[in-house]
């Protein structure tokens, strides 16, 4: 719906592609290819080629292949301005190398990887807070971020195919991560929880990292409760890795080869399965 009221349909393909790629990484698996599927009222030759261009770059972000698609009209089914832009991706990995979290033990250490935004997840409270609430247009600037409303709530969800594939690549890296979590709806607790073993507690230092100013932009415009934010939306983390403690240098200097900026976070404990976010 932001996307619609800019007319930039782009980083909705970028967006799609991410969602996919990323969870695909967290099976310890490298994407191989794409497919997408358009389905919208016309024929709108300025929409769909944004958003096919947006698949296309997010691909090639991910190093995976785009083998084709789909573009559906359907005046009986969209009203006018609506679209619906779905697609998967297909990866790889041998069946002995899965981290699926099974390996995850007391001592282990969180490494958090920076978001570039909200990553796709959290859009029906934004609107409601941003638009609703305090009635703001998308061309107005934000004077905090530098940016348009627009343009804020459009930026890109982060690709992290590069940095980790290069990491589980290297059999030591493999043997470093024990697990790995796609931080989308249900934020951090939510998608970190479904990957631990019985009798494996994470506790996560909320001290130990800044939230970007778009999370505390929206906050306040919303009057949301700091407990809501962390439910919702990823924080600043969009991709969490549970590593063995004596390998935090050597994972951390390969994931900053790529730009990435590795944040120690938190750490496992025995106890009960779950979550618990401090400070």
């Amino acid at each position: 719906k932001v996307a619609a009221k800019l007319k930039r349909y782009d980083t909705v393909g970028i967006d799609l592609v991410a969602m996919s790629v990323n969870d695909c990484l967290c099976l310890g698996a490298e994407p191989l290819f794409f497919l997408d599927y358009l389905a919208l009222p016309k024929d709108d030759p300025e929409l769909i080629s944004q958003a096919v261009s947006g698949v296309v770059k997010g691909c090639e972000e991910a190093g995976c292949a785009l083998l084709g698609g789909e573009t559906a009209i359907m005046p009986d089914i969209y009203a006018p301005g609506d679209f619906d832009l779905a697609g998967f991706c297909v990866g790889v990995v041998e069946r002995k190398q899965i981290i699926d979290g099974s390996r995850i033990k007391p001592g282990d250490l969180v490494l958090g990887l920076d978001s570039s935004g909200f990553h796709s997840n959290g859009y029906s409270l934004v609107r409601k807070a941003v638009f609703d609430v305090a009635g703001l247009k998308v061309d107005e600037t934000i004077p905090e971020l530098g940016q348009t409303v627009g343009e804020a709530l459009l930026t890109p969800t982060r690709i992290y195919v590069r940095p980790v594939v290069d990491l589980l690549s290297r059999k030591s890296g493999r043997e470093a991560v024990t697990g790995l979590a796609h931080i989308t709806g249900g934020g951090i607790a939510g998608n970190l929880e479904r990957i631990l073993p019985e009798g494996c507690a994470v506790e996560i230092d909320r001290s130990l990292w800044q939230p970007p100013a778009l999370f505390s932009w929206v906050q306040e415009l919303g009057n949301i409760e700091r407990e809501e934010m962390f439910r919702v939306f990823n924080m600043g983390l969009g991709f969490l890795l549970v590593i063995r403690p004596d390998t935090l240098e050597s994972v951390s200097k390969r994931l900053t080869r790529h730009g990435m900026t590795p944040r120690l976070v938190g750490g496992v404990m025995a106890g009960d399965r779950g979550v618990t976010c401090i400070n």
